[in-house]
């Protein structure tokens, strides 16, 4: 799913996203509360308020939890519309409640914050809006008409206009803020749970394929044998059916066939079950089958392996880890999708470090966004900072995502940054230029998977000599 298509299901799905037991329950806790602070006010402070309209505001909000229980299960999610709705109600509540007790002269005042910001977790992005500037509104009008609270000797509290104009700025300022905050925060959080769900599938995927691997390279251990069988009896049965030509015939097939079996199971798996090479590999031969889907797409790929000094001349051995294969196919996927002409692959090894440098001739990554490559949907771009766009870029993002993830699993660092040998330099004079993904591990890190991994097996045993 592109992330175009995933922010719009996002948005069409947010209010599914909370029952109607938890809007039920949170009103129950704000019904308590207002009905404490009355009876507070009245009993304890002797405030002089509108005691009967208020306790009128705080029944209607009980019957409508009796009612939303009676009309529907506790355990309903709620539609667009019916989360909407809910939330008008609380704020046309609160605000009534605030116009009987005081204003903006109430401190309470500043719940109705508690409402847009449920709004913004749950609700499209026009609702959100229309709810926060429904609550700016509502109290901008309790602000100059609401009803006085005096004290028992009839003093009226009345804040200075001064401070009464401040707590209004610090209420439209709290609730812009805590709505903003609160969707950032959830989408994002939704994001990167969608984008690891997508991660876990695309390793689960690539293990699938590796198991195949094995389990093909079994089957044609195990079978060698029986066909091997086949294969001779039926060399004995031609030899003892020569003057039987109708027999001779159904021989000659079942041998043909048994043949035609040695040869799939040959090219799906050439070596037993206990091969080396279906758990480990020579560097250099694993990030070649990770290229491997992408080196005919009509691009150069071209690999350079070389030991960065003469202390390590000898090809480190690595796991074939479906994470490893899996997260250097995306980038060189990457670096093939967004390239000119060619790519380079550097293999490079030391006796601390083994590194793979992917490289492209394109434009090379947007510097604005360049600081966050390897966040899951990173999409946006500054025109006048990024100067080109990058062809397709809107594109990537959870690739790279799922790449960076499964390649951090294994031990590996990535730093993304762009070339200086190719493009052009864009207004602020820096060159700009095809990109470059570093990827290093740790030797220790891969040794360590071998080691725990329970790689190390016996010797490779020979096929089955076939007659």
């Amino acid at each position: 799913m592109a992330a175009s298509e995933f922010q719009l299901f996002q948005e069409q799905q947010r209010s599914n996203w909370v029952r109607l037991r938890t809007l039920v329950i949170l009103r129950w806790f704000a019904i308590a509360g207002q009905a404490v602070a009355i009876f507070v006010a009245v009993r304890i402070y002797e405030l002089q308020i509108a005691v009967g309209p208020a306790s009128v505001v705080i029944l209607v909000s009980i019957v409508a939890n009796f009612v939303s229980g009676y009309i529907y299960p506790t355990n309903k999610r709620l539609s667009e519309r019916e989360a909407f709705s809910w939330l008008v109600f609380d704020i046309l509540q609160l605000s009534l409640l605030l116009y009987l007790t005081g204003g903006l002269n109430n401190p309470f005042a500043m719940l109705v914050m508690a409402p847009v910001t449920i709004a913004a977790t749950v609700l499209r992005l026009n609702n959100t809006i229309i709810l926060g500037l429904l609550a700016i509104t509502m109290m901008s009008i309790i602000s100059r008409y609401h009803l006085p609270i005096a004290t028992a000797e009839g003093v009226v509290l009345d804040l200075p206009v001064l401070f009464q104009f401040g707590f209004w700025v610090a209420l439209l300022i709290g609730v812009v803020f805590l709505a903003i905050y609160a969707r950032q925060v959830t989408t994002e959080m939704h994001t990167m749970g969608e984008a690891l769900v997508a991660t876990q599938l695309a390793l689960a995927r690539e293990q699938k394929l590796t198991d195949m691997g094995g389990v093909v390279a079994a089957a044609a251990h195990e079978l060698g044998t029986p066909l091997a069988t086949i294969k001779l009896v039926s060399s004995e049965l031609m030899e003892e059916l020569e003057n039987h030509p109708e027999l001779l015939e159904d021989a000659e097939l079942i041998r043909s066939q048994a043949d035609r079996c040695r040869d799939i199971l040959h090219s799906m798996g050439r070596v037993g079950k206990d091969d080396l090479h279906l758990r480990q590999a020579p560097l250099e031969t694993v990030v070649r089958e990770a290229a491997e889907p992408h080196l005919n797409r009509g691009k150069r790929v071209l690999f350079h392996i070389s030991p960065v000094d003469d202390g390590a001349l000898t090809q480190p051995t690595v796991p074939r880890r479906p994470e490893i294969i899996h997260g250097l196919r995306n980038l060189i996927q990457n670096a093939v999708d967004f390239s000119r002409a060619e790519v380079n692959v550097d293999i490079n090894w030391s006796g601390d470090d083994i590194v793979v440098r992917i490289t492209d001739d394109g434009r090379g990554f947007p510097q604005s966004v360049i600081g966050r490559i390897g966040d899951p949907y990173v999409k946006r771009r500054r025109a006048s900072e990024d100067g080109s766009k990058r062809p397709g870029y809107e594109g990537m993002g959870l690739g790279l995502f799922i790449a960076k993830t499964l390649l951090e699993r294994s031990g590996a660092k990535l730093s993304f940054s762009n070339s200086r040998r190719h493009g052009h330099a864009s207004w602020t004079g820096q060159a700009t230029g095809g990109a470059i993904v570093d990827v290093t591990w740790p030797r220790s890190a891969l040794s360590e998977t071998t080691r725990n991994g329970s790689t190390v097996i016996g010797e490779n045993k020979p096929n089955v000599a076939w007659p």
